[in-house]
């Protein structure tokens, strides 16, 4: 069912966006609580405990290279249905975890869980809406799901407060409850019968071979790769930084709202600039900056000892107002010639990226442990390789005057 002339309604738009949400919720809400879920585990090693954010990023990469295919073939709904149930079971393991090792093996099922509504509430939205409505929507879902890791870590903060660590799990089997029956009551099955397609697995090899013949898809996903592992190594990181090197336990949640918003503000900014500048020109640009700022960090406070809060912040807050420019725009340009492919695509060019993000924040973050200056390192080496990658791979110049090459 898609269609051009049905206009929007809110509540597709909140429940579309409430399907997305839940994953951000179940990331950033138990960032507070990490310190006391490594207690209660008897895991004191805070670098291992970063592992509790990474792993869930493994279980969304493995689950939406299966779960888009599985939805053309058998509905959107079911698969839906199927994550929900995957991510109830999981959020039960990670409450009763008598140890780190099963905790993880939760939180990556949580992961595999909640790839399913992320990236069918995408898929909706496509069999619903096309042209400039379909825009319309997707941007009242970015704009909604970018506020939830603003308020998540102090929602968390504020239930660990009078229920302890578990009450964030137990939140967050509630909304995906509520969320799950909303769906169930509310939402119709938005795949055509006719345009069902029987589930193989020979797509990924035929879809694989496909994508390595555009090497500007390669590159960009390779740099969505490197770009989203350093901001693991951050997200994994925070609640150590700033809760245990600066002594900010009460404030930590209100720290990370603020540079969350600095991404969310860069991303509505991308979004109108990019009509007139250019996506290739933006990222490139966004890139090139993100680099400079995490190495002259690095060669600022090399062998000394951590700056203070604000001057942190600033260098935090310029490097995350780069990310608004380089994420939605790699993703753009790495689609771009696969167009004729792309459901499986998107899947294998986010599942490539995203595994290759999870060993560059383990390794970067085990070095996390007295100084923020490893973060600022890994960030750097990474923008650096990314703008190499870019420069070698581009396929089109860069700030060119002709109209034909503006993207």
């Amino acid at each position: 069912m898609q269609n051009e002339q049905v206009k929007p309604n809110f509540e597709f738009v909140a429940l579309m966006a409430s399907l997305m949400s839940i994953v951000a919720l179940t990331i950033d809400a138990i960032l507070p609580a990490i310190a006391d879920i490594g207690l209660a585990i008897n895991s004191l090693d805070p670098t291992r405990n970063q592992l509790l954010v990474t792993m869930i990023f493994l279980g969304l990469g493995v689950g939406q290279l299966f779960f888009g295919p599985l939805s053309d073939s058998l509905g959107r709904k079911p698969i839906v249905y199927f994550g929900f149930i995957i991510f109830l079971l999981a959020s039960v393991v990670c409450l009763f975890a008598p140890n780190l090792e099963i905790m993880l093996v939760g939180r990556i099922l949580q992961g595999i869980g909640l790839s399913a509504p992320r990236t069918i509430s995408i898929s909706i939205i496509r069999d619903t809406y096309r042209g400039d409505y379909m825009a319309k929507i997707m941007s009242f879902v970015t704009a909604f799901f970018i506020l939830v890791p603003i308020v998540a870590p102090a929602i968390g903060q504020g239930i660990m407060h009078i229920m302890g660590w578990q009450g964030i799990f137990y939140m967050q089997l509630f909304f995906a409850l509520l969320v799950g029956i909303w769906f169930w009551k509310r939402q119709q099955e938005t795949l055509n019968p006719n345009f069902k397609v029987p589930f193989s697995f020979g797509v990924f090899m035929k879809g694989t071979k496909e994508i390595l013949k555009y090497k500007e898809t390669v590159s960009c996903t390779l740099i969505s790769g490197l770009i989203t592992g350093s901001f693991l190594v951050y997200l994994s990181s925070a609640q150590h930084v700033f809760e245990e090197l600066y002594g900010l336990t009460e404030t930590f949640p209100y720290i990370f709202a603020g540079l969350a918003f600095s991404v969310g503000i860069s991303t509505l900014m991308n979004g109108t600039l990019v009509l007139r500048f250019g996506m290739r020109n933006l990222s490139f640009l966004a890139l090139v900056i993100f680099t400079v700022v995490a190495l002259g960090y690095s060669l600022l406070f090399w062998n000394s000892e951590d700056p203070n809060l604000i001057v942190l912040l600033t260098f935090l807050s310029l490097l995350f107002l780069c990310l608004g420019f380089i994420w939605g725009n790699m993703r753009s340009i790495a689609m771009e010639p696969i167009g004729h492919i792309a459901g499986i695509g998107a899947a294998i060019t986010g599942f490539i990226s995203t595994i290759l993000s999870i060993p560059i924040s383990i390794f970067v973050g085990s070095f996390i442990e007295d100084s923020v200056w490893a973060l600022f390192a890994g960030l750097g080496v990474c923008g650096l390789l990314s703008v190499l990658l870019f420069l070698a791979f581009k396929t089109r110049p860069l700030f060119a005057n002709n109209h034909a090459y503006t993207n």
